[in-house]
C-alpha cells in the first residue's frame, strides 16, 4: 500500500517505528495529539492512522480506549512493536560523560536500573523523540536521550548504549485505522473482531453477556472496563476475541451478547498479527 499514514509524535517516535515497520512504502505523518492523526484519515490526508492500545510494561495507552468508539475509522490491522530503549548522545559523547538523560514519563521507569547503575538522573520531556532533536540542537556532551535508534538517525545522536530497558518483554501493541472497514479479508494467522458495549441494567448482566462467548469457544483476549463521560456509573467495555463474525461461533456468541447489551458497537475486523502466537 502507498500513501500516507499519520501517527502520533515528532519524527523517530516509537509510532513511526511501528508505521516504517508495518508500512515501509507509506509515507509517514507526524500528528501533535491522537485527535489529530484520526483527524487527518478522516479529512483524507492520510489513508491510515497507527495508534498505539498497550504496552506490556504499563498497560493501556490514556485515552484510546475512547477515543476510537468516536473517531468514526474502523480497525484494518494491528501490530506489535518491540520497544527498544537506547542512550542518544551528541557526537563524541562517551557513556560516562552522561550526567542527565531526556525522555517521556512513560519511559523512564523502563530503565531504572541502567540509570541507577551508571548514576544518570532521568529527566521528563514531552515525547522521546523531541527528547533527541532537543539533546542534538543543544549539543552538551552531558545530555543524552533515551529514545529508539531510528531517533539518533534522524537527528544525527550517536548510540551510546542500546537496549537498556529493564524488562526484555517490552512490547507495544498498536492498530491500524482506515476510512472502510475490510470485512473481507482473511489472515494467514487468525483473525481478530474488537467491538465496545454496555450492559443491559439488570442483574449479572456481563456474566451472562460473556457467557455466549464460553459456550461457542470463542477465545476474549481482552476485556477493559472504562467510564464514560466521568460518570460512575456509565461503564464501557471494550473487547478482543479470536475469530471473524462471520465464523458460526463467533456469529451465535455476538447474538447472545447483543440480548444482555444496551449499545454494542463494533470497531474493527482484521487479521492477527503473527506476533500474537
Amino acid at each position: 500500500m502507498t500513501g500516507r499514514i499519520a501517527f502520533q509524535g515528532e519524527p523517530g517516535a516509537y509510532s513511526h517505528q511501528a508505521c516504517r515497520e508495518a508500512y515501509p512504502d507509506m509515507e509517514p505523518l507526524p500528528c501533535r495529539t491522537f485527535e489529530d492523526a484520526i483527524h487527518a484519515v478522516r479529512k483524507g490526508d492520510a489513508e491510515l492512522a497507527m495508534l498505539p492500545v498497550e504496552n506490556s510494561t504499563y498497560g493501556r495507552v490514556a485515552d484510546i480506549h475512547r477515543l476510537l468508539p468516536e473517531s468514526g475509522l474502523h480497525i484494518v490491522d494491528e501490530a506489535f512493536v518491540r520497544v527498544h530503549i537506547n542512550v542518544l548522545g551528541v557526537k563524541g559523547a562517551k557513556l560516562s560523560d552522561i550526567k542527565e538523560a531526556y525522555s517521556h514519563l512513560v519511559l523512564l521507569p523502563q530503565c531504572e536500573a541502567f540509570l541507577r547503575e551508571h548514576g544518570i538522573q532521568g529527566r521528563i520531556s514531552s515525547d522521546n523523540a523531541r527528547a533527541a532533536r532537543d539533546v542534538a540542537e543543544r549539543g552538551d556532551r552531558s545530555v543524552a536521550a533515551l529514545a529508539s535508534e531510528l531517533a539518533g538517525e534522524i537527528y544525527g545522536l550517536d548510540v551510546l548504549a542500546r537496549h537498556i530497558e529493564d524488562a526484555e518483554h517490552n512490547t507495544t501493541r498498536f492498530l491500524v485505522m482506515a476510512r472502510q472497514p475490510d470485512l473481507k479479508r482473511r489472515g494467514d494467522h487468525g483473525m481478530m473482531t474488537t467491538f465496545v458495549f454496555r450492559v443491559r441494567n439488570i442483574p449479572a448482566a456481563l456474566y451472562k453477556a460473556m457467557g455466549g462467548f464460553a459456550t461457542n469457544g470463542v477465545n476474549m483476549t481482552k476485556l477493559e472496563s472504562y467510564m464514560v463521560d466521568g460518570v460512575f456509573s456509565a461503564t464501557q467495555f471494550y473487547a478482543d476475541i479470536e475469530g471473524h463474525p462471520d465464523d458460526a461461533n463467533v456469529r451465535r456468541a455476538l447474538e447472545e451478547l447483543d440480548y444482555f447489551t444496551s449499545t454494542m458497537t463494533l470497531l474493527g475486523v482484521y487479521p492477527a498479527d503473527p506476533s500474537r502466537h
